[in-house]
């Protein structure tokens, strides 16, 4: 299963809406397990404010992805991540 690296910060409207970050990771995370897929969130300091880890298709990534963006508390940019195996599977057709 393909796993993503998804970078967030809050925006403006999910600062002032903090104290309900929790219970809306808890919704994304159910909302990914639903469709198949795993989803880990952490808080971060610094540049990010969460990150996430999923697992499931390139199709629920973009879908997951869409839908926090669209809910205006975070900006969100995912990134596709490559286990040993996969990369190592992926080196071998290099030419």
């Amino acid at each position: 299963m393909p796993t993503y690296v998804t970078l967030c910060q809050f925006t403006e409207s999910g600062a002032r809406e903090v104290k309900s970050t929790v219970a809306r990771a808890r919704e994304a995370i159910a909302a990914v397990e639903k469709g198949g897929g795993k989803l880990t969130v952490y808080w971060t300091q610094g540049q990010y404010d969460l990150v996430c880890f999923a697992e499931g298709s390139e199709e629920l990534a973009t879908i997951m992805s869409l839908a926090q963006a669209k809910s205006g508390s975070i900006r969100v940019e995912t990134l596709r991540a490559f286990s040993i195996d996969e990369m190592e599977r992926l080196l071998k057709k290099v030419p």
